[in-house]
């Protein structure tokens, strides 16, 4: 996970507090509603300038912080949009 995508991920998060954010770091228990994945995802597409596809709007790729950086990175590859680091 690139440090952009932790910071990102990390400021929608309302009980990370000071804990590392980490792939496996379970994003609904650190306060990822629906409400804040919405906001989430419209971050991802302005910061990140990266869409994900309809396939992976879903409660799979949002369960994680790994999940999600695996959707976005394929989402990058997928629009030649490199990520900084794997």
């Amino acid at each position: 996970m690139d440090p952009k995508f932790v910071e990102l991920v990390g400021s929608h998060l309302q009980f990370l507090n000071d804990r590392p954010l980490t792939a496996d770091s379970p994003l609904r228990d650190l306060g990822l509603d629906s409400m804040r994945s919405i906001d989430l995802l419209f971050a991802i597409e302005d910061v990140l300038g990266v869409s994900l596809p309809d396939e992976d709007l879903n409660d799979a790729t949002f369960a994680t912080a790994g999940s999600l950086w695996r959707a976005v990175s394929a989402a990058r590859a997928a629009t030649g949009t490199a990520p900084e680091t794997a």
